[in-house]
């Protein structure tokens, strides 16, 4: 056994201790610094005038300046430690969070990481590509090439095979990591963990929850949070704010992926349509495009409770949470979760839009 893979005995000691029964089965890379905080966020609710609005930190999930993929890569690395593997190869965008902690758990674990970067953001910004998580990719030891396209999965997942096989030819043993929809996503796992944590954290505060609130991209995030909240038995909506693409194709690749989550946690039925919810009025141009709404959000969260929240994700989805409140989606009384799922990093890319 790999010593950075939780044993059987240790699994069944962290059950002892309240960690996730539903994932007790799964092996799990250590990583992640849990559990996170849950925060009441007093001067936000007064700003925004009402839900009581709660912030999940998985901002401070610790490992590789944190966020939600330290969580997900937790089952995925639990995956490539149990295999005989040298090399992770993987993709996603220029400012990727995703490559950021995959390039530092290959660093932690003592695994070559290519990575491949597409072209998801049109900028004449010289520094995009330099700076936050693209900068930090690199600090972390990956190899890196481009990918020009930016909004076509399966072509990238296609690109990461062929490059898979050169590296088969040249004797070395790679795991390929695509983020497409054919591809499952262990990392799921890492948020029935982090539902079952929020419940947890709730009861002992006496917090009856009614929504969860969150970013929703790749929707491992969204569909282990749902699938572990519908498992668990808990009524909470949890809402999706999309990130990269529109309702209709979201909604069926949370269901899809929420579905998928409940089989392998041994809930097989436990999420139906009606349980899936998105918004995507916050999207604007697309994936990794500012919107003011997003500029709002930042500012609001900066200025009221001292919290830095990020371009791509966290931002555009308290956004939504924001509007939502004004236009009456939430009741004034109700207990609402927005989980920071981090990022941060990608802000630096992004500061002409805040000056």
């Amino acid at each position: 056994m790999n010593d950075n893979v939780i044993s059987a005995t240790a699994q069944a000691r962290r059950l002892s201790e309240g960690a996730c029964p539903l994932t007790a089965g799964f092996a799990r890379a250590v990583l992640a610094e849990t559990p996170t905080p849950l925060q009441y966020l007093p001067r936000l609710t007064a700003h925004i005038g009402g839900p009581n609005i709660y912030i999940k930190r998985d901002d401070n999930t610790g490992f590789a300046l944190g966020g939600n993929k330290v969580r997900q890569m937790e089952y995925v690395f639990g995956d490539i430690l149990g295999k005989d593997v040298d090399t992770v190869l993987t993709t996603s965008a220029v400012q990727s969070n995703h490559l950021r902690v995959v390039a530092a758990a290959c660093a932690k674990f003592g695994l070559r990481c290519d990575i491949q970067r597409e072209n998801r953001v049109q900028t004449s910004d010289p520094g995009y590509a330099e700076t936050g998580n693209a900068f930090l990719q690199k600090l972390f030891g990956a190899s890196v090439h481009e990918f020009p396209v930016g909004e076509d999965e399966e072509a990238a997942d296609a690109a990461l095979e062929v490059r898979a096989a050169e590296f088969r030819a040249a004797g070395q043993r790679p795991y390929v990591l695509g983020m497409g929809p054919k591809n499952p996503h262990l990392g799921a796992l890492g948020y029935v963990d982090a539902a079952h944590e929020l419940l947890a954290q709730a009861d002992a505060s006496g917090l009856d929850i009614d929504t969860v609130v969150l970013p929703s991209g790749s929707a491992a995030t969204h569909a282990g949070m749902l699938a572990g909240l519908k498992a668990l038995g808990h009524p909470a909506r949890v809402i999706g704010i999309c990130v990269r693409r529109h309702r209709a194709a979201q909604e069926e690749r949370v269901l899809q992926r929420a579905r998928e989550t409940a089989r392998l946690i041994g809930a097989d039925g436990a999420v139906s349509q009606a349980d899936v919810y998105i918004r995507d009025e916050f999207l604007g141009g697309g994936y990794g495009q500012a919107t003011d709404g997003m500029k709002e959000a930042v500012s609001a969260l900066a200025t009221t409770e001292g919290i830095v929240l990020d371009p791509v994700y966290s931002g555009k989805a308290m956004a939504g949470l924001m509007s939502m409140a004004r236009d009456g989606t939430f009741d004034p009384a109700d207990n609402v979760v927005f989980v920071h799922t981090g990022g941060v990093p990608a802000l630096f890319a992004y500061r002409s839009y805040f000056t």
